[in-house]
């Protein structure tokens, strides 16, 4: 690509993702509402607020691929996650719309899913069970992604991201942890298949007890690398197993489905 977009850059996973994307792309435009410090020499710079739709459309302009990470990312006000991931998505694919339909890839998250019990196994068939109003908001967003796929041809891979960290920190993500290399290594297929559509893919890695198949997106030919298992032995001698009653060892969405509506003030 000459230029790609990554939205959300200042946040834990866009600073991690964001010193790997140089080799997808001649330019790199990081944005967030946060401050990004100093520029790379392949990168530019842009502070732009997700729910502003005229900063999005010039956000969007010139770029060939768009790497959505952008938003509200735990439970919150629903205003906030208004602003930020149902109209600030709006105007990202309606920039999109307006500057040829660079290819996006949008976070969205297991939260989708979050109250199915760990013992289920469910492929992107499965109906949505969101946990919250975060987990809500990215269902608006797969249900908006579809539509502009539907009707104006607008690819987008639906990564229903789990738990992408340096490595799991509690006996769930033993299921749901993805590593950054696989993440990169999704992205690569993403932005490079032939034909994308609008799939769902469940962004884990290659565990043991993951929850989530994938094999619907074989096309794309991802193939995670890591497993969660190596870390079990030293994870399980630090951080004490929850009892099967807590929601971390019975719900797949784990403390979100007890964290409560934050009201307005």
């Amino acid at each position: 690509m000459k230029r790609l977009l990554i939205t959300g850059a200042a946040g834990g996973l866009g600073s991690a993702m964001r010193a790997r994307m140089a080799k997808f792309a001649d330019l790199v435009r990081i944005s967030d509402i946060a401050d990004l410090g100093a520029a790379a020499p392949h990168e530019e710079l842009v502070i732009c607020d997700l729910g502003d739709a005229e900063a999005v459309h010039s956000l969007v302009e010139g770029c060939d691929g768009i790497l959505h990470l952008g938003g509200i990312s735990v439970e919150d006000k629903f205003s906030k996650i208004m602003n930020a991931n149902l109209l600030g998505l709006y105007n990202l694919y309606e920039a999109a719309r307006a500057h040829g339909h660079p290819r996006i890839l949008f976070a969205s998250s297991n939260h989708t899913v979050g109250f199915y019990r760990q013992d289920d196994h469910i492929d992107a068939t499965a109906p949505m069970r969101p946990d919250g109003l975060y987990g809500v908001s990215k269902c608006f967003g797969e249900a908006l992604a579809r539509m502009y796929f539907e009707k104006f041809g607008q690819e987008t891979a639906l990564v229903r991201i789990g738990s992408c960290m340096e490595r799991p920190t509690n006996h769930r993500m033993l299921s749901t942890w993805m590593s950054y290399d696989d993440f990169e290594a999704l992205i690569a297929c993403v932005f490079r298949a032939p034909m994308l559509g609008c799939p769902i893919i469940w962004g884990v890695s290659d565990n043991d007890s993951r929850w989530w198949d994938n094999s619907h997106a074989a096309y794309l030919g991802w193939r995670p690398g890591d497993n969660a298992e190596h870390f079990r032995v030293e994870l399980e001698a630090k951080v004490p197993r929850p009892a099967p009653s807590e929601p971390l060892a019975h719900y797949q969405g784990g403390q979100f489905t007890q964290d409560p509506i934050f009201t307005e003030e």
